[in-house]
């Protein structure tokens, strides 16, 4: 590709919606999402050389960013910190993510409560609009697993909503 300044900014304007959202619908904050985002783009000016396309780039910060979120959680989850606690019953918001509620609807919330790989391979599968196939390729994981997240992570987000209607209509 070309490696222009002009190249790279394009690039970034192109893509750094995308790479924000599935960092902030993996991590539920918008803070360390920015920061994530930073470090997508930071290595994608690094790895340019071996981007062949637009197509290839698109595929790349992708998958990037889905990395780098999870490493993200892990990383906050090894310390400790009171914000990586998981949902109670899975059904309970963390605070940090309380605080970003008029960001999201609802089944974004439930989405952030699936583990972090569930999370990536839905979000791929239903934001970014990839096949199976490609999810598998893009996240080197196998065909089956990508299959069984998806249908688990339906089911799950299903009668987690059907539970919170039921919570809802109660109160």
């Amino acid at each position: 590709m070309d490696h222009l300044p002009e190249t790279f900014r394009g690039l970034v304007e192109r893509h750094q919606g995308r790479v924000f959202s599935i960092a902030f619908r993996i991590l539920g904050e918008s803070g360390v999402a920015e920061e994530v985002a930073q470090d997508v783009f930071l290595e994608l000016h690094r790895s340019l050389a071996r981007l062949e396309s637009e197509e290839h780039v698109a595929a790349w910060v992708r998958r990037v960013a889905c990395h780098r979120a999870t490493d993200a959680l892990r990383r906050r989850a090894a310390r400790g910190d009171a914000a990586a606690e998981e949902y109670q019953d899975g059904m309970a918001l963390r605070p940090v993510v309380r605080d970003f509620m008029p960001l999201m609807n609802r089944v974004e919330q439930l989405l952030l409560t699936l583990p972090p790989q569930q999370r990536a391979v839905m979000l791929l599968r239903y934001q970014e609009d990839l096949e199976p196939e490609d999810i598998a390729l893009e996240l080197k994981m196998p065909l089956a697993t990508v299959r069984s997240y998806l249908q688990r992570g339906v089911k799950m987000l299903r009668a987690k909503a059907e539970r919170t209607l039921k919570e809802y209509s109660r109160g």
